[in-house]
């Protein structure tokens, strides 16, 4: 249907694609040092301007601004001992037997808390000051097991594995007091733990409520009639000042409530599976958004998609839904569902506000064993939380999103937009902006080889830090520069950036300075607002239009015009003589080129090539095709070597090989204007530009870029002679321009 219709737009294609290396010679930078692998933990120290990377065996401090700079590095190895152990157990002693750092936090001293999983025995510790302790519960065993950890308030939340094996999933608090989940499979079965936020939900709410750490994982479903086992994504939450029950759930939860978490897509059987979240709150935690992202359980069906998430949402499912209920149905097997019996007083689940103090219940200690035996049999809830709008953000076929980061971009003109950063399975980094629900791929940047996912994304003011197994590498969020002319700036919709047009460059807007400037000029900036809908009166950008080109062609050959649209989003469309082409078996339309087979006279005349990229049409290239007769050329050839043959006979004269009496007087003249002759009747030869030196593909995922239509032209007229006509050649019966 419509709605449908709606939704598949968004299976969007990046406008640029562009690898490391243009971003290393425009202000990027790339750390890795050799021995040193998994560069996948990341503490931003901004108080100190430095970046705390934790690797495998090895802690760096690098400078924010240029990670090439190393402040300091700490080695923390595990011993011959521990490796052997290890290895004893089953494990790989060259890979699973190392210390990968898993865990950089800052607490309220300053001082930073690192754990490693130290040869399958996690270890933690304050900065590796030989103050080591048991990391049990707060770090992974398993280097590849996924885990997600925060610190609040100088005390560590954690979400991994309790045993050697494993098999005991666990949610826990590190204090002194530790609290954590009950080790059963309807409160967690087989999760993939993905991210923990707290929410400061306590502050100012007129119910006295206490704030909330979150719990993004996914699990092996209960709820499902199947034969076979279904994974779902999950949120889970629980109150930051509860304390467990005096009998029952004595040191457990008594919070712990989970939901499922839908990201829905079309003709998709199978739920999406979290892979990511990033929680944005431009004002108080009533604003607060969770972005996340997915991918598809099954690899044949390769979809990834973004959903968003508000907390006024999530808070409702969790504080006034309804609850799920296991059931025996047939002796044996149980089933889920909606649970439509009384729910006990204070509400199961719910921190302590105003109205449990108001009973009498001053902690979770005193809660009563009818409310907490109710939470310990039924933490699932029956409604699932939905996506804002009940559908993602973005969809994109064939690529497997890993991670996110968003940014908000304030335009000169005071609009916000949500910029997302979103690392890849291949290695590459997509940088989204969202128009009014409107998602709009502005690049792919290929950061590392194919076989090396983005394992870990962190922003910092302006730069981008993204870590992988093999390096790290830090970039700008908005490179501007690679706009290099204002139709470019503008239709790249960055709202980082806008043509400046009296620096006559593509500028970064989003400071201060520049807004101030365009409260009093607004004219001074052309904004990508201006061409958002295009309802403009007249061209923001001022483009020289394409100069033709002239082009001879023998009869019958195969001719390729060359015609690079400014983006992967823009639409070619080709004209000969002021009418549209269309595929045929003369014409073929290529991406990047037009190819015209057995060319004619019916195919001579004047071809353009134009790029439509949000209604907006640029001319790139104009051709001017003549086809070259083959009688012309024989006649030329035959006055060619007749004055050849004339000029001969003159020189043997002038050697006095034959002898006239008035040879001598005359021969100079003779020679010169023979000479003359020869090279004001010669037809020029015209040799058509190899594709190879003078195009890139499209598609080849390197440095594509935008080019002006001058720019084109330019480049295009590389190959004319001082005569302004191009040279010719023609090879295989095909030629190429």
């Amino acid at each position: 249907g419509p709605r449908a219709a709606k939704f598949w737009q968004t299976l969007a294609t990046p406008a640029l694609d562009c690898g490391l290396h243009v971003l290393l010679g425009n202000g990027g930078h790339l750390f890795r040092e050799e021995g040193v692998w998994n560069y996948t933990t990341m503490l931003l120290r901004e108080d100190l301007n430095m970046l705390i990377l934790g690797a495998r065996e090895a802690i760096f401090a690098l400078d924010l601004d240029d990670i090439t700079i190393k402040k300091a590095k700490v080695y923390w190895p595990v011993t011959n001992k521990e490796q052997k152990v290890c290895s004893n157990k089953g494990k790989d002693a060259a890979n699973d037997c190392k210390n990968y750092i898993k865990i950089i936090h800052k607490r309220n001293d300053d001082r930073m808390y690192v754990c490693g999983t130290k040869a399958f025995i996690p270890t933690c510790d304050y900065m590796v000051k030989g103050k080591q302790e048991d990391g049990k519960g707060k770090c992974p065993f398993d280097p590849s097991q996924r885990y997600t950890s925060e610190m609040v308030d100088g005390v560590l939340y954690s979400a991994t594995s309790m045993n050697f094996r494993g098999s005991e999933p666990v949610m826990m608090r590190s204090s002194e007091e530790s609290i954590r989940t009950e080790f059963a499979s309807t409160w967690l079965n087989e999760p993939n733990f993905i991210h923990m936020a707290h929410i400061r939900e306590g502050d100012s709410t007129p119910e006295g409520d206490d704030d909330k750490i979150y719990l993004f994982f996914s699990e092996t479903a209960v709820e499902y009639d199947s034969y076979t086992k279904v994974d779902v994504s999950r949120i889970a939450r629980v109150c930051k000042g509860d304390l467990g029950g005096l009998r029952t759930l004595q040191r457990k939860w008594t919070s712990f409530l989970k939901a499922r978490l839908d990201c829905p897509i079309p003709n998709n059987n199978l739920p999406l599976l979290v892979q990511d979240v990033f929680h944005l709150c431009p004002g108080n935690w009533t604003t607060c958004v969770f972005y996340a992202v997915f991918t598809s359980q099954l690899d044949s069906f390769q979809y990834s998609a973004v959903c968003a998430y508000k907390i006024e949402d999530i808070q409702t499912v969790f504080s006034k839904g309804k609850f799920k209920a296991p059931v025996t149905v047939e002796t044996s097997f149980v089933k889920w569902v909606m649970y439509s019996g009384d729910v006990p007083d204070p509400r199961p689940g719910a921190c302590i506000d105003n109205n449990a103090r108001g009973m009498g219940f001053t902690s979770s200690l005193d809660l009563p064993d009818k409310t907490l035996q109710f939470i310990k049999d039924k933490p699932l809830m029956d409604q699932a939380v939905k996506a804002s709008e009940e559908k993602p953000l973005l969809v994109k076929r064939g690529t497997a999103f890993t991670r996110i980061v968003v940014a908000t971009a304030t335009a000169l003109n005071g609009t916000s937009h949500q910029v997302m950063f979103i690392g890849t399975k291949s290695g590459s980094v997509l940088k989204a902006v969202n128009y009014d629900g409107e998602m709009v791929i502005m690049e792919e940047i290929q950061l590392f080889e194919p076989s090396e996912p983005v394992k870990i994304l962190r922003l910092s003011n302006t730069k981008l830090y993204v870590g992988s197994e093999v390096g790290v590498v830090q970039l700008s969020i908005s490179e501007c520069g690679r706009y290099h002319n204002c139709l470019d700036c503008v239709l790249a919709r960055d709202p980082y950036c806008g043509w400046d047009l009296n620096a006559d460059k593509c500028s970064t807007i989003n400071n201060d300075v520049h807004k101030q400037v365009f409260a009093l000029y607004p004219r001074v900036f052309i904004l990508y607002v201006l061409v958002e809908t295009l309802k403009v009166t007249s061209r923001p950008c001022v483009t020289d239009d394409s100069k033709s080109v002239s082009v001879s062609f023998l009869h019958d050959n195969t001719v390729k015009l060359w015609c690079q649209p400014y983006s992967n989003l823009a639409q070619v469309q080709w004209q000969l003589n002021g009418q549209p082409i269309k595929a045929s078996n003369t014409f073929q339309i290529l991406s990047d080129s037009l190819m015209i087979f057995n060319a004619s006279e019916d195919t001579s005349g004047h071809y353009t090539c134009s790029s439509v990229e949000r209604n907006y049409t640029t001319q790139h290239v104009a051709y001017d095709l003549k086809i070259c007769k083959k009688e012309n050329t024989l006649v030329a050839i035959v006055v060619v070597l007749s004055l050849i043959l004339a000029m001969l006979v003159i020189w043997n004269l002038c050697k006095g090989h034959l002898s006239l009496p008035f040879c001598h007087s005359r021969v100079k003249d003779t020679a010169n204007v023979c000479e003359q002759s020869l090279y004001e009747n010669q037809p020029q030869e015209h040799k058509l530009a190899s594709p190879t030196e003078n195009m890139n593909s499209n598609n080849n995922h390197v440095n594509v870029r935008r080019h002006s239509s001058s720019r084109e032209t330019d480049r295009l007229s590389s190959t004319v002679g001082s005569s302004g006509q191009i040279s010719l050649k023609y090879r295989d019966g095909e030629s190429e321009i």
